[in-house]
């Protein structure tokens, strides 16, 4: 292992270009004829469309055309779809509406695209749009989820009967109802996981380009997965064939999953590009993301914790209702079903659990994956649930989870997942020391002296990460497999080029991937070059999403590597005489272990391509290709704890300590890790403390600029103690977990376990703004 290589901390290689503004995104692509796209979309939150008349539109200056969804849906072009099948407890395949790219009879949401204006600019497209009247219908519109399956509520789409799309169960109900019906105690909460925007520091962009020399597309897209866009869009929306098809996803300023998706932009502007004859582009601002970036979380559960005379929790019984908004997204359906229910075990050993999961449609913004994904919403739950329960019980929280951790390894729970490896007590035994846990009574008097309140609270998490293998989660109705790819190849000189189908977007993949390389055969990292994003540079891959790029994608790299090593191992042996055996790659050279023999790097990759003296039968050249598909999941895990202390005159949290220790297997360079944790929990604590969407009873979006959508800035954060223990993951060759999602994880329990704490009032809903603090702090005395 050299300084460069694995656990090493690296100065991120790619933040030169970020920092001296020489990143390359989708809205810099300037492309020979480009025009400019202008959506129009739904000012109602539900209502028929009757007329579009664009006549005065397409008069005006600069303006190339006005296309609408009936053009679009008259030329073959397909609905979006939801590429996760779920099926009700019943047997029946969940409820997908159709979802237009461009809304041709109905919108059923406000931002809902209904036409799209070309134009040589921005500006001239923008103003056509105000000159194409549209007349609608409106119609009743509902936004909260448990409204939407009231009897009389407004129905979304014909398919779906009282607006659900699915009820589906995961775990035994009779067990677990047997458990709480014997139970010596059961804690009885409501949870709300309220809903988030995404939003990425880049809005979203696309530049649709159509050859009709080649009859080729080609799509610059903020993406995710362009090997995904593209599949999708070929095989299920029917823009283009594959191989006539190229997405390019260039530097992508963050994602948080909300760049997974394949979105109605995307679509329209290629189609719109063939149509017109000219490359369309668009870039969302700000407002448009907020009204059509798929949102997250949103939803209402009812749980039930069972515990023996002795605190060990017997049972747990949880009742969701998801909301899905309008539409049903890509990978929507698999969020509050396999990626939650699956992980309500959580660090416990809990001998019975049933989840009752129903999903609904709104009126609002369709929802999917938001940074950890069904894990948040699952830690949240049985985070406050286990909190309470030891606030009833009148015992120490931290002893309660000690009391019912899991401690023998592999461990298999009752819904799904089979735990690989961990150590919940020595993560909580390192926040607890770090926080000076024992030393908070003495604390919270100083802060009585002052007239403050003060309160720490704990959070135990655990998620699952790269999601495998695909066998399995085929099985659970997924429509695409979770493997991934790459292709190391060495140049002739030495230099190293890794084609990865993982797609980095701000996790620093150009040098951790590279500091594998460079541990491995010594050369500097300077001399490894990171290939992504562009799908006809790099072979069919699966993208980035579900801290996947480490446990799979890196895997992947490793397993390419090693036939790399191998074949230079053979040809090395061959031109020094010596035995395969013996050879050993280190500090940029290839060795005889014991001897003085040694050939440079370079020297060996040289060989292998001018081919003058390589072994029998071999074929030149140095390159190699794998396919990684994991075993199983890996899963992280970790104990949070936040101390605040709270102005019972005005509400105000201040946040005095945060303590994290997390558990992530081998880390490949704690740099970047750390700031995967600070920026997961500066999310996770704008969920607690500041961020809501909120619609009105139309179905306007209230929160759809930053004057009204509150996000954390640096003076809201405190400065985080970071700690890492390590249970590397058997499953995968470099034991590495994934880091990405944890802090938003683990820490909206922990800040609200703590807020309720010093508020002595459980009865406190996200976000903890100061004057729902106030409300509940006065309520309680």
């Amino acid at each position: 292992m050299g300084v460069e290589g694995i656990g090493a901390r690296v100065t991120r290689k790619e933040d030169k270009r970020f920092l001296t503004g020489k990143g390359r995104y989708t809205d810099d692509m300037i492309v020979p004829g480009m025009k400019y796209a202008y959506f129009i979309r739904s000012p109602h939150a539900h209502a028929t469309i009757r007329s579009i008349d664009a006549s005065a539109a397409k008069a005006m200056p600069g303006v190339i055309d006005v296309l609408d969804g009936k053009q679009l849906q008259a030329d073959g072009i397909g609905n979006l779809i939801c590429g996760w099948m779920i099926h009700s407890k019943d047997g029946s395949p969940m409820k997908m509406g159709a979802w237009r790219p461009l809304a041709a009879e109905t919108v059923r949401y406000v931002g809902d695209a209904v036409a799209i204006v070309v134009a040589d600019s921005a500006g001239e497209a923008r103003d056509a749009a105000e000159a194409v009247v549209i007349d609608y219908e409106q119609l009743p519109a509902v936004t909260e989820a448990v409204a939407a399956l009231a009897a009389g509520a407004p129905q979304i789409h014909p398919e779906a009967t009282d607006n659900l799309i699915f009820d589906w169960q995961l775990g035994d109900p009779e067990a677990t109802d047997r458990a709480i019906a014997s139970a010596a105690h059961v804690t009885e909460i409501e949870i709300h996981n309220n809903r988030l925007s995404p939003n990425p520091m880049e809005p979203r962009a696309t530049l649709g380009i159509y050859d009709s020399a080649e009859d080729h597309y080609t799509c610059y897209t903020t993406s995710q997965n362009p090997h995904v866009a593209r599949l999708v869009m070929s095989a299920f929306y029917n823009v283009a064939p594959e191989n006539k098809l190229r997405v390019i996803a260039p530097d992508v300023g963050g994602g948080f999953g909300s760049k997974i998706y394949i979105y109605p932009e995307e679509i329209v502007c290629l189609w719109a590009s063939k149509k017109t004859g000219v490359p369309v582009k668009w870039t969302s601002d700000r407002t448009e993301a907020f009204l059509t970036d798929a949102h997250g979380r949103d939803h209402v559960s009812k749980v039930k914790m069972a515990f023996d005379a002795d605190n060990r929790i017997t049972a747990l019984k949880v009742d969701t209702i998801a909301n899905l908004g309008a539409y049903m997204s890509l990978f929507s359906s698999a969020v509050p079903t396999y990626l939650y229910a699956t992980l309500l075990s959580g660090q416990y050993a809990i001998p019975a659990i049933h989840a009752n999961v129903r999903t609904v449609y709104t009126n609002t913004v369709p929802v999917d994956a938001y940074r950890g994904a069904g894990r948040p919403e699952a830690t949240y739950l049985l985070e406050r649930t286990i909190e309470t329960a030891a606030r009833e019980l009148g015992v120490s929280p931290a002893e309660l989870r000690r009391k019912n951790f899991i401690r023998t390894f592999p461990y298999q729970t009752p819904v799904i997942m089979n735990y690989d490896a961990g150590d919940y007590e020595a993560s909580l035994n390192a926040a607890m020391q770090a926080a000076d846990w024992n030393g908070f009574a003495g604390r919270k008097a100083q802060s009585e002296a002052k007239g403050k309140k003060r309160g720490i609270g704990m959070s135990c998490y655990i998620e699952a990460c790269g999601i495998a293998p695909s066998a399995a989660v085929g099985s659970l109705g997924a429509g695409v497999g979770l493997w991934e790819s790459a292709e190391v190849r060495v140049n002739a000189v030495g230099t190293i080029e890794v084609l990865t189908g993982s797609h980095s977007h701000g996790q620093g993949h150009e040098t951790t991937f590279a500091q594998i390389i460079a541990g491995r055969l010594g050369v500097p990292i300077e001399s490894v070059n990171i290939v992504h994003g562009d799908t006809d540079k790099v072979q069919m891959g699966m993208g980035t999403y579900g801290s996947r790029s480490g446990a799979v994608g890196m895997s992947a790299v490793v397993k390419a590597l090693d036939k790399v090593e191998a074949k230079a191992k053979k040809i090395a042996a061959h031109l020094m005489e010596a035995d395969e055996q013996d050879i050993v790659i280190e500090n940029g050279e290839v060795k005889v272990a014991g001897t003085d023999k040694a050939l440079p790097w370079f020297q060996v990759a040289l060989a292998a391509y001018t081919a003058h003296n390589l072994p029998a039968g071999m074929e030149p050249g140095l390159k190699e290709t794998a396919f990684y598909d994991p075993a199983n999941f890996t899963f992280p895990a970790g104990c949070y704890i936040a101390e605040v202390e709270i102005d019972p005159e005005t509400g105000e949290t201040d946040i005095v300590q945060f303590v994290a220790a997390d558990d992530f297997g081998n880390i490949i360079n704690p740099m970047i890790v750390e700031g995967q944790v600070h920026g997961g929990l500066a999310q996770g604590i704008g969920q607690a403390l500041l961020e809501n969407v909120q619609y009105d009873e139309s179905g306007q979006l209230l929160t759809a600029s930053f004057m009204d959508y509150a996000m954390p800035r640096a003076d809201d954060l405190p400065s985080f103690k970071l700690s890492h223990q390590n249970t590397p993951c058997p499953n995968n060759p470099l034991g590495i977990k994934g880091c990405g999602e944890a802090g938003a994880i683990g820490s909206p329990p922990a800040l609200i376990n703590a807020i309720t704490d010093a508020i002595g009032n459980n009865s406190l809903t996200m976000p903890a703004t100061p004057m729902k603090v106030w409300q509940a702090l006065h309520a309680a005395h």
